[in-house]
């Protein structure tokens, strides 16, 4: 059984839907042969590369909110998060901005058999440490700590390596009619939209399994 997984490092809701994912996985009776692929997703790709903005400013003024609003929404996730054993800190000094050097870099993790690792710190210095993962030099200490290489990390971001295979991720969501994230395909056939419920996905799998063991006609 194969997952192909969209996300994008500044979503809240694609680091609980992993996290929901995981568990269903845990007590899957296949899950010895579940492989899993991340795909990236941009929620805002037109924003400057390298440049950041406050992530709180940035909701009131997308979605017509009120600071009050955009603060009480901040403390429902963190609630959800701690739920599933996350800890998530959503304060005023939150940035956000362009995700495409994490994307490519979870890419070159990938390639050193370490992009599920890659992803998850990735996650996590973003949500709870409020780190950056906007910049080269931010980027390059947080792969090191995953055991890769600074130089060619640095050497990757600052050219052009990977972005074909973020572009061919976006292109592939744009067709499959992706508009949020995370999204979820599971061999290729079923879809899940959405951080659902770890039920939910446990029951994904096992229809996926059933299909997958059913006899071809």
């Amino acid at each position: 059984m194969h997952i192909d997984i969209w996300s994008d490092i500044v979503c809240p809701w694609c680091f609980l839907g992993k996290r929901r994912l995981e568990k269903a996985l845990a007590s899957f009776e296949g899950k010895a042969d579940v492989t899993i692929a991340h795909r990236a997703f941009q929620l805002d790709p037109t924003k400057p590369r390298g440049q950041t903005a406050n992530r709180r400013t940035m909701l009131m003024s997308k979605y017509r909110l009120t600071e009050d609003r955009v603060r009480e929404m901040d403390h429902n996730m963190e609630v959800m998060a701690a739920a599933e054993g996350l800890e998530y800190h959503l304060t005023e000094k939150g940035q956000t901005g362009n995700t495409l050097d994490a994307h490519r870099l979870v890419q070159l993790a990938k390639g050193h058999d370490r992009e599920d690792q890659m992803l998850e710190r990735l996650y996590k210095a973003y949500f709870n440490e409020q780190r950056s993962v906007f910049d080269v030099e931010s980027l390059v200490s947080l792969a090191v700590g995953e055991g890769l290489d600074a130089a060619e990390v640095r050497e990757a971001l600052e050219s052009d390596r990977y972005l074909e295979d973020v572009r061919r991720d976006l292109e592939k969501a744009r067709m499959l009619g992706v508009t949020g994230v995370p999204f979820f395909v599971i061999d290729g056939r079923y879809g899940i939209s959405g951080a659902q419920a770890t039920d939910v996905f446990s029951r994904a799998l096992t229809m996926a399994r059933q299909a997958g063991e059913a006899p071809s006609r």
